[in-house]
Order: structure tokens, then C-alpha cells, then sequence
């Protein structure tokens, strides 16, 4: 039996959970509602407020999809009771975020300024910055799959090298660091 899909998922008392034809699950909560559809071998059930999934056979392709689907499923309802949140860090010299509305404004050491346009279901903000700090964009949303997309779009506009660690990072984020060609003459 698959580890995580064999766990239950605790379902808090603000949210729903209806299953739907061809297997829709569909998830509603305080900050939102989010659907998935779940593969027409695994049962979805929903029993005083604990749901449970279950995969017919063991073959290889419903172990993994048991699993999967459960995971799918508890970030779904995570997101709609609590949220989630990502905070990326801009380490450079120059390197300015700025929120307006759905656009976020970004200075990363090119000759003109990014324009990036935010889906509906992310909030985002950059609080101000004192001087000698980094500036960071805090990101959240309650759908978990979109939130990771967009931060790692926002990411690619300037990956972290690895020779100053100057570029777009995580918060907490432990780059590997290279020394340089002056580290290793004698």
C-alpha cells in the first residue's frame, strides 16, 4: 500500500467536498474553490468529514496514481482552508521589485524594466525595503500548482549564478556556490 495514499485526509469544518461526474473532486473553502479530475480506476469517498482514496489492483500504474491523487487532493484542501505562500528574494545590485495591481514591475540589472502580468488567483506584494537589504516579493494563492508555475517563471527572469549569487532566489534557498578563477591560482 502506498505511504501517503493510504493516508486520510482530515477535512476542517469551513470546507466541502463533492465528487462529481467522471470523477471530479471538487474542493470549496473560504479562499477559494479548485477542481481536479481523478482517473476513473481510483475511489474518491467522503465519510464524516475525512476523505479517503483507494486504488483497485497493485499494478505499477495505480500505485503510482493512488498516491499522486491523495497528494493532489490534501494540496487542494490545504490551499482552500489556509492558503500557501512563497517569498522570492532579488540579490543584486539594482534589483528592484514593485507591485501595481496584477502587474509586478521588475529592475534586474537589463536596460529596461519587466512587466509581468499576474494571474487573478495570486496575490502579490513587496514590502518596502531598508537600505543594505534585499528586496523580496511575497506571492500568495490557494492553488498550490499555479503558485509554484508562476514563482518559477518570476525565477527564470534571472536565475541565481553561481559565482556571486546574484540573481532571483527563494527565501531560505541554500545556492552552491563556485569559487572563482582567482581562488585557485597560486
Amino acid at each position: 500500500m502506498s505511504r501517503i495514499g493510504k493516508l486520510p485526509v482530515n477535512l476542517p469544518a469551513a470546507v466541502s467536498v463533492t465528487i462529481g461526474e467522471g470523477n471530479v473532486v471538487k474542493v470549496k473553502g473560504p479562499l477559494g474553490e479548485l477542481t481536479q479530475k481523478v482517473d476513473p480506476d481510483i475511489k474518491v469517498s467522503v465519510d464524516a468529514g475525512v476523505l479517503t482514496v483507494k486504488r483497485p489492483t497493485d499494478q505499477p500504474r495505480h500505485r503510482s496514481m493512488h498516491g499522486l491523487y491523495r497528494a493532489l487532493i490534501n494540496n487542494m484542501v490545504i490551499g482552500v482552508s489556509e492558503g500557501f505562500t512563497v517569498e522570492q528574494q532579488f540579490v543584486g545590485v539594482g534589483y528592484h521589485v514593485a507591485v501595481n495591481g496584477q502587474t509586478v514591475i521588475f529592475n534586474l540589472g537589463f536596460s529596461h524594466e519587466i512587466h509581468f502580468q499576474l494571474p487573478a488567483e495570486i496575490k502579490a506584494e513587496a514590502p518596502a525595503v531598508k537600505k543594505g537589504q534585499n528586496p523580496v516579493l511575497i506571492m500568495k494563492s490557494h492553488d498550490k500548482q499555479l503558485l509554484g508555475m508562476v514563482a518559477a517563471k518570476v525565477r527564470s527572469l534571472r536565475k541565481p549564478e553561481p559565482y556571486k549569487g546574484k540573481g532571483i532566489k527563494f527565501v531560505g534557498e541554500q545556492l552552491r556556490r563556485k569559487a572563482g578563477k582567482s581562488a585557485s591560482a597560486k
